[in-house]
């Protein structure tokens, strides 16, 4: 991917309005449409809030810096991709008995985080449901086309900038 005709720190003020712009339309959905977010898609606002703030920084940096911080926006996105796929898999092939687990912030505060975290990742009812389309994707299919394509320009971006030194 050649990135050179645009400035690396353009390409992550581009990403970072792009996850804004993500975010704006979620809070739309929840507030004003009424769909309420399952454990899941609070997971994927919190991965894509990393990619938007370390969009930031890397817009601000130069060198090293920008190679750290684009290679940390990879890793949130990446993140954030592999929940949105577990969430494509769970709404593709739904579970046979449909159990409505605990919602997000009650799991946190009533178990440790070791037994939180599979919890979210094991998925309820919620998350297996298919409230908005657009396209023929649901929100947890676009979601990860979008944390693909922000993982592979910030790699690219690492790249080049790294290449550059």
């Amino acid at each position: 991917m050649n990135l050179s005709s645009v400035s690396p720190q353009r390409w992550m003020l581009l990403i970072a309005l792009s996850g804004i712009g993500m975010l704006v339309f979620g809070l739309y959905l929840q507030h004003v449409v009424g769909l309420n977010p399952c454990p899941m898609c609070i997971v994927q606002r919190y991965a894509l809030i990393g990619v938007v703030v370390l969009a930031l920084i890397g817009w601000r940096l130069r060198g090293k810096g920008l190679v750290a911080s684009s290679l940390l926006l990879t890793l949130s996105a990446g993140f954030g991709a592999f929940t949105a796929a577990r969430q494509s898999w769970l709404q593709w092939y739904p579970p046979e008995v449909v159990n409505c687990g605990r919602d997000f912030y009650g799991m946190v505060e009533n178990f440790p985080l070791n037994r939180a975290i599979p919890m979210i990742f094991k998925g309820s009812g919620d998350c297996s449901k298919i409230d908005w389309v657009f396209l023929g994707g649901s929100i947890a299919n676009w979601s990860f086309v979008c944390f693909v394509v922000f993982g592979l320009v910030g790699l690219a971006i690492a790249l080049q900038t790294w290449r550059k030194r």
